[in-house]
C-alpha cells in the first residue's frame, strides 16, 4: 500500500464524519467515530473494486500486443 492509497482511505474518512455531521449536527463522538472507520474501510473496499476492475482491462491489452508481436511480417 502506498501513500496514495492511505490518503484516499483518509479521505474517504473525513467525508464520512462530514457528511454525518450534515445530517446529524449534534452528533456525539461515538457517532463520528464509526462514521470514521466506515468511511476509512469504504474507500479501501471500493479501491479494491477499482483495481480488480482494471487487471483485466491490462491483460487485455497484453494479450493484445502478445498478439500483434507474433504476427508474421508481410
Amino acid at each position: 500500500m502506498g501513500l496514495l492509497d492511505e490518503a484516499g482511505k483518509i479521505a474517504g474518512a473525513f467525508a464520512a464524519v462530514e457528511a454525518a455531521e450534515k445530517v446529524d449536527p449534534g452528533a456525539g463522538f461515538l457517532t463520528k467515530g464509526v462514521a470514521a472507520v466506515a468511511g476509512f474501510e469504504g474507500a479501501g473496499k471500493l479501491e479494491e473494486m477499482v483495481e480488480k476492475k482494471d487487471e483485466p482491462t491490462q491483460d487485455a491489452a497484453a494479450d493484445t500486443q502478445a498478439t500483434d508481436d507474433t504476427a508474421p511480417q508481410a
